[in-house]
């Protein structure tokens, strides 16, 4: 039998899908700056590094993640989720690379992305790049109570290889619903010992891109699904509750997608508008730098300010937000030590 997913397109589905759409038209025809792009999309890659290997149980701060992505030495982080992160930098760049070739999806490739994802890490226990020889079990991490057990051993070879034919066929399914589809069969399959949530996330992100649906690799799923991690795993334990059909893990995948796009939009919008104001008031780099700051943390205090921009000297930082303030850029809140300096909501909301 070949693979065939059912699903139903219901309402929610078709407006996350409208508002991912509309997010992609705004971001393609967006005037960004090609350095912000390459700014925020190393940050993205950060971020998805490091919440794609949190929900498997790293316990690296977003902080200490940084430092190892830079090359910091980060005392007492434990060597496994060192290597866990930073592995997830070596198979996106495989990924990469497979973009670059426009080759197809094959089994080869998904076994590589394993392989780069877990060598190395806690023993290689989780046999890099090999499908398993033995049954598995997913199993409630709080009480160890089995939720679901895996097809056998035996199943996992064709079952992947109708899973890549799948996704190499051409389809009517939409492409940000074929990613859906791919991320939760294969954590249904299951193929490896371990290392199946990084392995699908990834995949999943590999058939967006192909598709046309990079969005300037702006965005992280990984984000949203760590934000509420009991939702994101109630999504997936939905299907097999409902004879595998689809419908509300897709609905929760494109609400994830559309919700990140947003996010991405409304930075988007605030550094627009930031090019604006530096070209209206004359603004050099530095002063440029302070808005973003200020767009991406809200409401700072200087002590913050200069934590989010050590190069910069603190009178420096001090005089500049309030040059910010005079020319009705941001505001100041409160007086001396407590004074706080937020954008002005009309420009940079």
């Amino acid at each position: 039998m070949s693979f065939a997913p059912r699903f139903t397109i219901t309402n929610p589905i078709t407006a996350a899908l409208t508002a991912i759409e509309r997010a992609r038209g705004f971001l393609e025809a967006a005037q960004l700056s090609n350095a912000w792009i390459e700014r925020m999309s190393q940050r993205a890659l950060l971020l998805e590094a490091h919440h794609t290997t949190h929900i498997e149980g790293t316990q690296l701060t977003l902080d200490e993640a940084a430092r190892l992505w830079a090359g910091e030495h980060v005392p007492g982080a434990d060597r496994d989720d060192v290597r866990e992160l930073l592995n997830y930098r070596d198979a996106f760049n495989l990924v990469a690379e497979y973009l670059e070739s426009g080759d197809p999806i094959t089994e080869a490739l998904i076994r590589e992305i394993h392989r780069r994802l877990v060598s190395g890490v806690r023993g290689s226990s989780a046999q890099p790049g090999q499908y398993r020889l033995i049954q598995n079990y997913v199993a409630n991490s709080r009480t160890r109570e089995i939720i679901y057990t895996p097809p056998a051993p035996e199943q996992v070879p064709p079952l992947m290889r109708e899973l890549v034919d799948w996704l190499c066929e051409d389809t009517a399914v939409h492409p940000v619903l074929v990613a859906g589809i791919a991320q939760f069969q294969l954590v249904h399959v299951h193929p490896f010992v371990d290392g199946n949530g990084r392995t699908s996330r990834l995949l999943s992100t590999l058939c967006l891109y192909r598709s046309g649906y990079d969005f300037k690799r702006l965005f992280t799923l990984s984000e949203f699904y760590d934000r509420d991690r009991l939702a994101f795993y109630r999504a997936l334990q939905l299907v097999r509750e409902h004879d595998l059909d689809l419908t509300g893990w897709l609905e929760y995948f494109v609400e994830g997608l559309a919700t990140q796009m947003a996010e991405v939009r409304q930075r988007g919008v605030r550094v627009i508008r930031r090019d604006v104001a530096v070209r209206e008031f004359g603004l050099n780099a530095r002063q440029a730098m302070v808005i973003d700051l200020l767009a991406e943390g809200g409401s700072l205090g200087i002590d913050e300010a200069t934590v989010g921009l050590p190069d910069i000297p603190r009178r420096t930082l001090q005089r500049d937000l309030q040059l910010l303030v005079e020319k009705g850029i941001a505001v100041a809140d409160g007086t001396a030590r407590a004074r706080r300096y937020r954008l002005q909501d009309k420009d940079f909301r």
